[in-house]
């Protein structure tokens, strides 16, 4: 079997001691992007994306995650041209009417809500409610996502598409090209799951060049890259696993890259987590992304179900949670998160608006452009200079 695996190392191997070799990877806050001699009118900037024979007329994705998607949100985001997904396993699914169960998860004390979670997602999930969801959210007139777990694809996601469902997202902290399951039905192969279903499938999540040719291989439309980055997520407390982003998108659009150069098919690489302000989706994108998937940010708008919290996807988890309850409070709506006007100054707004900006300064009139410009490690692009904004909370320096 031919090996996809890649690590470049430059120059000399790193060792963490004598019996285990490591590399260097980066995060966000540690590189910066370089504009070049061309410069070009914001108007010029086309950010649409592809996934499978569709297309978002801006490359940004809502995180499946019950403080941050609901059927409202998922009309709105349509509307603008981004996509919400729809966690098919979270209180939309459990509960006819689940704002009651919202309402106790944000008004519980923090040190009572793992416990209330955990009560909450005991409620078994109803498979009629799965189909009337995917049916509310085609009733909007929207292009239409929802997220399983591997070891529920077949049995749910064939329900979601049958009801209607246009993409498919099978997600889960870490998923391979196999899943092995003692329950839900049958072990899950991906190739086959991604060649039956009949719907473009995005699946996730992954870090490293090898995993995403991997997935790449399976056909299916997109692939998520990310482990443990989100505000919410605390995998890389619990579990002791992630790759920082910057490095895990590069290496994976370098996969994707690679499979498509040997005559394999489009995929769209969707960086998920770790994004909070615009400069860091120019970031993403930058590395190699075409999309990203944010969630904390989008829960800070007015009309988000979390009502100003934010929590992981398994943090109700009955033996292992790996995720949190984190306040984001409110910083505008949808709207003015996504597309502006904003009313604040450190980037959380109108965050399509950032990345055009960035894209203009910096002479790219594509997201393939923009994925070629130069990116440098520097590791004082936060602070150099903001003396003022740190000491007095401003600006970059709001905490």
């Amino acid at each position: 079997m031919q090996t996809v695996s890649r690590v470049e190392q430059g120059s000399g191997e790193l060792y963490i001691g004598r019996g285990k070799k490591t590399r260097r990877a980066y995060g966000f806050d540690e590189i910066a992007l370089v504009p070049g001699s061309l410069t070009l009118d914001y108007e010029l900037c086309d950010v649409s994306v592809n996934i499978g024979k569709h297309k978002l007329a801006i490359p940004l994705l809502a995180s499946a995650m019950d403080g941050v998607v609901d059927l409202k949100i998922t009309e709105i985001l349509g509307k603008m041209g981004g996509l919400a997904v729809l966690n098919l396993q979270g209180v939309q699914t459990r509960y006819e009417s689940p704002q009651g169960a919202l309402n106790q998860i944000a008004r519980c004390d923090k040190s009572e809500f793992v416990e209330l979670m955990q009560k909450l997602y005991s409620e078994p999930v109803k498979e009629e409610l799965i189909a009337k969801r995917v049916k509310e959210m085609k009733a909007q007139g929207i292009l239409t996502a929802a997220s399983v777990t591997p070891n529920m694809a077949q049995k749910y996601g064939k329900i979601a598409v049958e009801a209607g469902l246009d993409i498919l997202v099978v997600q889960s902290t870490v998923t391979g090209i196999e899943h092995k399951s003692t329950a839900g039905g049958s072990n899950l192969d991906l190739k086959s799951f991604v060649k039956e279903i009949g719907v473009p499938v995005i699946v996730g999540n992954c870090v490293t060049y090898d995993a995403a040719y991997r997935l790449a291989e399976t056909g299916v439309a997109a692939i998520l890259v990310g482990v443990g980055p989100g505000a919410a997520c605390t995998s890389r407390s619990v579990l002791g696993i992630g790759v920082p982003m910057a490095t895990a998108i590069a290496d994976c659009a370098g996969a994707v890259r690679d499979f498509e150069a040997r005559g394999g098919h489009k995929i769209t690489v969707i960086a998920d987590g770790g994004m909070v302000v615009g400069g860091d989706i120019c970031k993403a994108i930058a590395c190699g992304a075409d999309a990203v998937m944010i969630g904390s940010p989008l829960a800070r708008a007015k009309e988000a179900p979390g009502q100003g919290y934010h929590w992981g996807m398994a943090t109700p988890s009955p033996i292992l949670p790996r995720g949190t309850r984190v306040k984001v409070g409110h910083s505008g709506t949808l709207e003015q998160i996504v597309m502006g006007p904003a009313q604040v100054d450190d980037g959380t707004q109108n965050l399509i608006g950032a990345l055009k900006t960035s894209m203009s300064t910096l002479g790219a009139a594509s997201i393939k452009e923009m994925q070629e410009v130069e990116v440098v490690i520097a590791p004082s692009i936060l602070t150099e200079g903001k003396v003022f904004q740190h000491a007095q909370e401003l600006g970059m320096g709001r905490k």
